[in-house]
């Protein structure tokens, strides 16, 4: 298969966003979740469900899929800079916000996990072989649970951007994955947290596919410079809303980038 060059996917962008402004204009509602059908991102035709939901028993899931570990959370747990012997490599930060319900309500006691690339743009996965350096002493995954005001905090390390196949010369902008549960091991939800005015977002058709600017820029953090620790770190807040017109917008089921 003959890869698509930045030119040809970001004029397919462009193609897909007029496209929806004219249905704008002529009454369609907004668009605040990705299409599953978005021609730019070519994969996502054979990533997406193409059937109904399985209703499964939520008490046998709970028996067989607890993949994350028996001890509770630590809070150590959220300070991704601390897991090895030495410093990892990058521009440490803190990433805190709140998690919400659609009437603005904090949702306590939820478990949120990150996972991430290292600032040198790489995963610490087997699949990920692109010629940027691991960090001995960046693992990229952490967790905590939300307090009573629905807040989380992570201390961890800036990500890179870091290339991948959708066409030629392709980048995805830097970026942390946010895993939240509810009460139950089938009510995950997966997305997305971005850092503000990347240079990668016109280019990127994974950001793209969602067609509301609005919607796009609920998933920018905001830097903040209260949360910042004098010659230590930088800050950023950033807040998930789990339902209503307001909602964060989640990642497909399986979707790893």
């Amino acid at each position: 298969m003959t890869l698509a060059s930045q030119a040809e996917i970001s004029k397919e962008i462009e193609a897909a966003q007029a496209e929806y402004q004219a249905g704008l204009a002529a009454g369609q509602p907004e668009q605040t979740q990705p299409r599953l059908d978005y021609a730019p991102y070519r994969s996502s035709v054979l990533r997406h469900p193409t059937k109904n939901p399985k209703l499964v028993d939520p008490e046998t899931i709970e028996l067989w899929s607890p993949a994350y570990g028996e001890r509770d959370v630590s809070p150590l747990e959220a300070d991704l800079t601390i897991q090895h012997s030495g410093e990892p490599q990058g521009e440490r930060m803190v990433v805190t916000g709140r998690v919400l319900d659609g009437d603005g309500r904090p949702v306590r006691n939820q478990l949120v996990e990150i996972w991430q690339a290292n600032a040198g743009g790489r995963y610490i996965h087997q699949r990920d072989q692109h010629p940027a350096p691991l960090d001995p002493n960046f693992t990229g995954a952490g967790r905590c649970i939300t307090n009573d005001n629905g807040e989380y905090r992570f201390t961890t390390i800036k990500p890179g951007a870091y290339p991948w196949r959708n066409h030629i010369n392709a980048w995805r902008p830097a970026h942390i994955h946010f895993s939240l549960f509810g009460n139950a091991f089938t009510q995950r939800i997966v997305t997305q947290m971005y850092f503000p005015g990347d240079p990668l977002f016109p280019l990127d058709p994974i950001y793209q596919s969602i067609a509301d600017q609005k919607a796009r820029d609920r998933l920018v953090a905001t830097y903040d410079h209260d949360l910042t620790t004098p010659e230590w770190s930088l800050g950023y807040r950033w807040d998930i809303v789990l339902t209503g017109p307001q909602r964060t917008w989640t990642e497909p089921e399986g979707d790893e980038l």
